[in-house]
């Protein structure tokens, strides 16, 4: 196949710049600096005290509950997304569950104007509706990838769309920048924060109508049959991907690898902001820029590591930015001042984009040629979901279990290395089939 027109690509990519507002914006910046600080108890003379709350009647850490909610939505979408997929191949309409996820959570991310101190359910359950809209739309929209850019040309298109993500996201995030900080017509902090997850929603559900407006529709794998059970044959063509993936020896260990590694990079872009400001008592400012410099730093790592691959392969590249993210959990785990956490930033920021970029674009090359692409890359999205599950989780329990954030970076080293592990057997592998 050939690659699609430029018109197409850069609305592809336009998805990106739409929904990462809301991924640096509400899971990474605002949003958990505010949640934070409406969660946090002080004394009267202003020092903190503690950082429980109570929800549905249970006395919880406030960052492992934010934890918790974050795997409880990734769980939800691990479940269905496999069904829903399958059901946009065989009906042919991803563009329409694309859509239905985009809507979810830019509503979502609107509602959470009225979240405060006051309203803790309501904030909890916008957070996991508007994580849920984010990764279910992603489904359908890293599918489009095979289908609109030749193999030679997909790691370059998904470093695009990437790449248009950093530079969108950032861009409303120096607006929102402005309201949190310079608190402009005199508003509160409270309510600039609130102002900025509205704009997130609005955004993100105006941009993405250019994607609407250019990718093509889905043709449907079958025509013509009637009286399918939908559901019975969403099963079925997940247990088809998976048959395939267990019976192709490439694609099958570098799933396992993607597994593991995902559960720390995923984790450590969630939990990034709390651990700040919890663990280093950062300032919001100071966080909102050291964020901010990970998502500039991540605009050019995504086109290196592309380049890189060119040269070296994917599986070389993506071994060696696994073992800078081992690094970068080891120094983690020791960091005391701003200084060290921002440098820590800029490294996550050179690896963070060029990880995602390449991850996906070396599964679109490793997977078999077929039309059933939604129900392989639901595949690819789900093993990703449950990594993030697990990391998560992990990541929370751990904090509950011992009272200190800094023993929850332990697993997420383990699993970088465990993942690092299966690219080596995939490196090798790949070598076992061309010879």
């Amino acid at each position: 196949m050939e690659t699609a027109p430029k018109k197409v690509i850069n609305g592809w990519a336009f998805y990106d710049w739409a929904n990462s507002a809301y991924n640096l914006v509400v899971t990474s910046t605002i949003f958990p600096a505010y949640y934070d600080a409406i969660t946090t108890l002080k004394d009267k003379t202003g020092n903190v005290v503690g950082h429980k709350v109570h929800f549905l009647g249970i006395e919880i850490e406030s960052a492992s509950l934010y934890n918790y909610a974050i795997a409880f939505a990734y769980l939800v979408i691990a479940l269905i997304s496999p069904i829903l997929s399958s059901m946009a191949d065989y009906r042919g309409n991803k563009k329409s569950f694309m859509k239905f996820f985009c809507y979810l959570g830019g509503l979502a991310c609107c509602i959470l104007f009225w979240f405060n101190e006051n309203t803790l359910p309501l904030g909890i359950t916008c957070c996991i509706l508007a994580a849920i809209g984010y990764c279910g739309s992603l489904v359908f929209y890293n599918s489009y990838l095979p289908e609109i850019a030749a193999e030679k040309d997909q790691d370059d298109v998904s470093a695009k769309g990437f790449a248009y993500g950093y530079i969108g996201s950032v861009i409303l995030q120096l607006v929102c920048f402005v309201f949190v900080l310079l608190k402009p017509f005199n508003m509160t902090d409270g309510f600039a924060a609130q102002l900025s997850f509205m704009l997130v929603g609005l955004w993100w559900m105006g941009f993405a109508q250019i994607t609407f407006k250019r990718l093509p529709n889905g043709v449907p794998l079958v025509e013509g049959e009637k009286n399918v059970n939908l559901l019975t044959k969403g099963f079925e063509e997940l247990k088809k991907v998976w048959n395939q993936a267990m019976h192709l020896p490439l694609l099958k260990k570098y799933l396992f690898a993607f597994f593991f590694y995902s559960m720390g990079v995923q984790t450590v872009m969630l939990a990034a902001t709390l651990f700040g400001s919890q663990v280093l008592q950062m300032e919001t400012s100071k966080l909102i820029i050291c964020i901010l410099l990970i998502q500039i730093v991540a605009i050019g790592g995504a086109y290196i590591m592309a380049q890189l691959s060119d040269r070296f392969g994917n599986f070389k590249v993506l071994m060696f930015v696994v073992a800078i993210w081992i690094g970068i959990c080891i120094c983690a785990y020791f960091v005391t001042t701003d200084l060290q956490f921002y440098i820590l930033a800029g490294l996550v920021g050179l690896v963070m984009g060029g990880i995602q970029s390449l991850s996906r674009s070396t599964y679109a090359k490793v997977m078999p040629e077929t039309r059933d692409t939604a129900s392989f890359f639901s595949f690819y999205d789900v093993t990703e979901k449950v990594a993030i599950v697990i990391g998560m989780f992990s990541f929370g329990f751990i904090q509950q279990l011992t009272g200190n954030m800094r023993n929850s970076i332990i697993a997420l080293m383990i699993f970088f290395m465990v993942g690092f592990a299966f690219l080596y057997f995939t490196l090798q592998q790949q070598k076992k089939l061309a010879k």
